[in-house]
């Protein structure tokens, strides 16, 4: 028990020292070599738990998915109806894009054109995932409200619409204000967004 205790604090530390190189001098930059030394270890002991710095990539942005979800599912659980848990849900992830958003927006510097296109198509697979998850715990909240009568009885076409017009709506939002950097009126926007869309459904 101890061994496999130490060897997840091992793992544990070797994705958190590649996830802080990573943020601060970009994926490519980043070598192997780097991340062993981070952690004082021989290059050679990483190959234990992944053999590329690619699975690496792929295990931190796994833990900070992880994270995310965990922090939605708290933020909802502790909201005491549908239209508050959806804006707990709304105001949690908007506080992760702040939170995290240095992370992924650092992932590909000093790529060329050729490794730039490669990397989005790993956003876009990581999008889609996160997407996916939240639809899931959205439509959960959705489904929940309806059966607790605090939602109009909606078919199954249209509540996984509702979903993505909720999905769709915080993603532009959290574009808008990170291209300003302001998140300032984050609470606000989103009491107003949610109170509009959810007022139309309640019975």
């Amino acid at each position: 028990m101890s061994a496999n205790i130490k060897e997840e604090e091992i793992q544990e530390q070797l994705l958190q020292a590649a996830k802080q190189l990573f943020q601060v001098h970009g994926f490519r930059r980043v070598t192997l070599d780097d991340i062993a030394k981070a952690i004082g270890k021989a290059r050679s002991s990483l190959y234990y738990y992944y053999k590329t710095k690619e699975e690496i990539l792929d295990a931190v942005i796994g833990v900070e998915i992880r994270a995310l979800m965990a922090s939605l599912a708290a933020a909802i659980s502790k909201a005491p109806n549908v239209e508050e848990k959806i804006k707990a849900f709304f105001l949690a992830k908007l506080s992760a894009v702040i939170e995290k958003g240095a992370f992924f927006n650092s992932l590909d510097e000093g790529m060329d054109p050729s490794e730039l296109s490669g990397f989005r198509k790993t956003r876009l697979a990581v999008h889609d995932q996160i997407f996916q998850q939240e639809g899931a715990m959205l439509a959960q909240v959705i489904t929940e409200g309806i059966r607790l009568g605090e939602l109009t009885r909606l078919n199954h076409k249209d509540q996984d619409d509702l979903v993505f017009v909720l999905l769709s709506s915080l993603r532009g939002m959290k574009r808008e204000m990170t291209i300003k950097n302001d998140f300032s009126n984050m609470e606000s926007w989103v009491n107003i967004l949610v109170r509009s869309m959810i007022h139309g459904l309640k019975q």
